[in-house]
């Protein structure tokens, strides 16, 4: 049997549906920010619980918007977590600001303990990453943020309906951001993201700044950058917005099917500590494993695709070695990288699927 770990043929089998709304736009023409991209930004915030949400051409660009219109940039600090992918710190250096990184904790998250000892007067804003759709400690965080007079920009870009004791991610930051690559759980074709924000203020600078600053066609207010958000892309994200329900409760469901499945392995499984109240909503199923490269090894001869995310940690990758880090300086993410292993979870998995991934799993532990 073969378990994909990539779902989008499945997804868009039935491709003549979308197809239906998107010759709808071409006769309309309304291909720059257009109609789809309005109502799509309203759902979206809809969903988040927030008044205002504002398209981008990705998530990368979500979190540099942010950090830019919000002030930071050359001399500032920002703190954020090893344990994520490159674009979180990519967007800080973007700014001109020097990314300074905190370990993270037993579920892949910003350790909210190890902040305060990481702000300097050149720290200007912190950036948890809500890592594999794990809500980092929110409270925590924007109590240190308080108390200091930080920015806190939250990287929901894998959290999409994510929430902490029923409020969404987004609640506590100044604005959180979004992906909405092709492997997200709501997702569009191509590259996109979304920032939302309590702030009107805020919101009107974000969308003033992501069309190259202009009040119209003939006035320009601030030089911005080009980052919208595409009205065709936006088609589809009206189109998908009204699953990610139920897409979130299929992947939260196979990962309690493999939580349970896993239990008994006797720490040559570790899963992650599931802090009440987080509804995790599993862009990725990663657990930590003994003999990982040999389970992975396995799994691929078995036909489970299955992945590492990731095998080197940002703080030892050699864009980041003008940063002056070593390896031992967070021993967490570094430990993790040794072990981690991620899973096929998505929501168009089959019974069949997952049972056979769970027996494929416990046959390497077990067999004799």
């Amino acid at each position: 049997m073969r378990v994909p770990f990539s779902y989008l043929d499945r997804q868009f089998a039935n491709v003549d549906s979308y197809l239906k709304d998107i010759k709808e736009l071409v006769r309309a023409g309304d291909f720059t920010l257009g109609g789809p991209l309005r109502e799509f930004e309203r759902r979206f915030a809809e969903m988040c619980r927030l008044p205002y949400a504002v398209g981008v051409a990705s998530g990368t660009d979500a979190l540099y918007l942010s950090l830019k219109i919000l002030g930071v940039g050359p001399g500032h600090e920002v703190i954020t977590t090893p344990t994520t992918f490159i674009a979180t710190v990519g967007a800080i250096a973007m700014t001109g600001a020097t990314p300074v990184f905190v370990d993270s904790e037993d579920g892949y998250v910003i350790d909210p303990s190890k902040i305060e000892a990481a702000i300097t007067p050149r720290t200007r804003a912190v950036v948890p990453v809500h890592y594999t759709g794990n809500v980092a400690d929110m409270p925590r965080i924007a109590e240190v943020t308080r108390k200091h007079g930080l920015i806190l920009i939250e990287d929901a870009c894998q959290a999409i309906a994510a929430s902490l004791d029923g409020q969404p991610v987004g609640s506590w930051g100044e604005t959180a951001c979004f992906s909405l690559h092709p492997l997200k759980n709501l997702n569009v074709w191509g590259d996109g993201g979304m920032i939302v924000t309590r702030s009107a203020e805020l919101a009107e600078r974000l969308r003033l700044y992501r069309n190259h600053g202009l009040i119209n066609r003939d006035e320009v207010a601030v030089f911005g950058c080009n980052s919208r958000l595409d009205t065709l892309q936006a088609v589809i994200g009206v189109r998908l917005i009204e699953q990610v329900e139920s897409i979130t409760d299929r992947r939260i469901a196979h990962a309690r099917l493999f939580d349970e499945a896993f239990s008994d392995l006797d720490g040559r499984v570790r899963i992650p500590r599931r802090r009440p109240g987080v509804r995790h909503v599993y862009h990725l199923y990663m657990i930590r494993v003994e003999r990982r490269d040999e389970l992975l090894a396995h799994l691929h001869r078995n036909g489970v695709e299955t992945k590492v995310h990731y095998p080197i940690p940002v703080h030892l990758q050699k864009a980041a070695r003008h940063l002056g880090y070593r390896e031992g300086d967070f021993p967490v993410s570094e430990g993790d990288s040794r072990t981690i292993l991620t899973l096929p979870a998505h929501q168009h998995l089959t019974d069949d699927e997952i049972g056979y991934t769970i027996e494929q799993v416990r046959s390497f532990y077990l067999m004799k």
